[in-house]
């Protein structure tokens, strides 16, 4: 429980950061954002094994994370600056000029803790399955995760990596679906029906595992038990349904927050909600 607390208490902080972050520069991806903060921040404060003080593109021997829809760089660019990998006042550059925070990830400027350029959606899978492929020949025993969108599930492109996934065998693959029910255009099951993700998933042969992902108990728990279940001859997939805006009250289960930056007020609104735990950058 104890552990629990501690990451609650950071995933505040990085819900705070975020909305800071987007009103800075009025411009952005809160909602999306927020939904996934307790999935990320358990992800690299709990269960990854990371190199930190000397970033390595190539991975070796540690866990490595894609995030494949990359307007989610608000939280990845927190999450990335609490755990170490660069500067926390660096976040105060997000999508300036110049800045290496640019609104998609980018590597170009060399981010520690940034190992594709994504936004382009539908590709990141792709690109963790190639990462897990390279793991799998040099006998490296590290995961990879890559997240993804409901939205994105749309694109012919992640099917055709579910498929070779699932047919090769890739078994040190962790792939979860942030499913919050919405996209840029309005809900999905309006813009395209997605059916039942977990059951397509499985007829593809991957395990499936579906869990809140605003429960950071849940979140932990699933976290660990893909691990126990890795190597095991299958990739995996973790379902989780979280709440587009989550810990914000205004902004909570509305897609109207995809891509929109709060106001000076409704930026005073949303800090008045979420603890400060670690500090603001």
């Amino acid at each position: 429980m104890i552990e629990i607390q501690k990451l609650e208490r950071i995933a505040s902080q990085v819900r705070r950061d975020i909305v800071r972050m987007v009103h800075g520069c009025q411009s952005g991806h809160p909602g999306g954002s927020l939904g996934c903060t307790d999935f990320l921040t358990a992800l690299y404060f709990h269960e990854m094994k990371v190199k930190t003080e000397k970033f390595e593109m190539n991975g070796l021997d540690e866990d490595i994370f894609f995030l494949s829809n990359g307007h989610l760089s608000p939280v990845f660019y927190s999450v990335l600056a609490r755990r170490g990998y660069f500067k926390i006042s660096d976040l105060g550059s997000f999508r300036q000029l110049h800045s290496a925070l640019q609104g998609h990830p980018t590597t170009h400027e060399g981010l520690p803790g940034v190992r594709i350029s994504s936004g382009s959606l539908g590709q990141g899978m792709s690109n963790a399955i190639g990462a897990a492929q390279a793991k799998k020949l040099l006998k490296d025993q590290s995961l990879v995760f890559v997240l993804m969108g409901d939205g994105e599930q749309q694109e012919g492109q992640v099917w055709e990596a579910a498929m070779y996934a699932a047919g090769k065998n890739v078994d040190n693959l962790v792939a979860a679906i942030d499913y919050n029910g919405q996209q840029i255009d309005g809900p999905v099951s309006k813009v395209m029906p997605l059916g039942d993700l977990g059951a397509k998933y499985e007829s593809f042969g991957w395990i499936v595992n579906s869990f809140d992902g605003n429960n950071m108990q849940e979140v932990v728990e699933t976290l660990e038990l893909a691990r126990k279940t890795a190597h095991q001859g299958k990739p995996q997939l973790l379902l989780m349904k979280t709440e587009m805006g989550q810990g914000i009250d205004f902004m909570v289960g509305s897609h109207k927050w995809h891509g929109a930056a709060p106001t000076d007020e409704q930026l005073k609104n949303a800090l008045s909600q979420l603890e400060e735990t670690l500090g603001d950058y």
